[in-house]
């Protein structure tokens, strides 16, 4: 792959994203280093450093509270990490739509999380990401995933490169992946991205069939279970009913709602419709007061 030969000055001056929410530290934490998304470093300063598409990104909360960007090297993508962090929704109106009047353990959780929104991450690293993501923690996911984009993506500059793509990886094939400490996701990971090499309009596809069909097609990938299906859809293509269940949150619909003995497919299906159409969004906030309050 080419590599940019780009300068690690900063770009001068920060710049707020759309939306008026406004976050606490916390919050900012929890959205970029809450199982969301895996490319993003804390600073000292309290900023956070990542990789949008092809864009090395600084982000920090303003003054009032609000996210603001800006970019590490040269070339940046203003409209793409617009679109990364969905400040085109109406977050304030997603929010209310919730039923935070009638469930005091959603309130409860979103009052301890204010302003946290679900990111929309590039389709095809969001799937590559979750493959990587079973029976590991959050720290061994980020260095799968650095690990393969520091061998295999393009150089961005300031020690940070870019996820290689689907050729790319099916090129590399299972062995180097393995030495990308996938172990055994790696075949998947591979059998994935020769599939999805050769299928440039798959996330085409996927986006005008409804939600149960989309699910479907992708739990027909290898490696690709509901759980991760679906944090696939809610994080990776804009699908807010979807409504992973992973240990937390079938802790805390168990303990909460009174699911005990619930399969993960009984608990997502209540999600669903207890939380209604943007029940991925209540499930992000039960999620991570559930991770901060085990």
């Amino acid at each position: 792959m080419s590599t940019l030969t780009q300068s690690c000055a900063a770009e001068p001056g920060w710049h707020e994203l759309g939306g008026s929410a406004t976050l606490d530290p916390a919050t900012l934490g929890e959205l970029l280093d809450g199982g969301q998304s895996f490319c993003w470093e804390p600073s000292a300063d309290g900023s956070w450093d990542g990789v949008v598409g092809r864009n090395h990104v600084q982000v920090r909360l303003s003054g009032s509270g609000r996210i603001e960007r800006r970019f590490k090297s040269d070339g940046g993508d203003p409209a793409e990490v617009g679109a990364y962090f969905a400040d085109a929704l109406d977050w304030d109106a997603l929010w209310d739509a919730l039923p935070w009047r009638s469930d005091p353990h959603l309130k409860t959780c979103m009052d301890a999380f204010p302003g946290l929104r679900i990111l929309r991450q590039p389709f095809g690293e969001t799937l590559f990401s979750f493959l990587c993501s079973t029976a590991k923690q959050i720290v061994q996911i980020k260095q799968c995933c650095c690990e393969v984009a520091r061998r295999l993506g393009e150089d961005l500059g300031c020690g940070t490169h870019a996820w290689p793509g689907w050729v790319v990886l099916a090129e590399a094939g299972e062995g180097i992946l393995r030495e990308c400490r996938l172990g055994y996701r790696a075949r998947y990971v591979s059998e994935v991205a020769r599939i999805l090499a050769g299928q440039s309009d798959f996330e085409e596809r996927l986006e005008v069939l409804d939600y149960p069909q989309a699910k479907g097609m992708l739990m027909e990938l290898p490696g690709v279970g509901a759980k991760v299906a679906d944090c696939v859809l809610l994080f990776g293509a804009g699908r807010l009913e979807a409504f992973p269940v992973d240990t937390w949150v079938a802790k805390v619909m168990t303990r909460v709602y009174g699911l005990e003995g619930w399969s993960a497919v009984q608990i997502a299906q209540f999600g669903r419709a207890h939380f209604g159409s943007a029940a991925g969004v209540a499930q992000q906030f039960l999620f991570a007061y559930e991770r901060r309050n085990p």
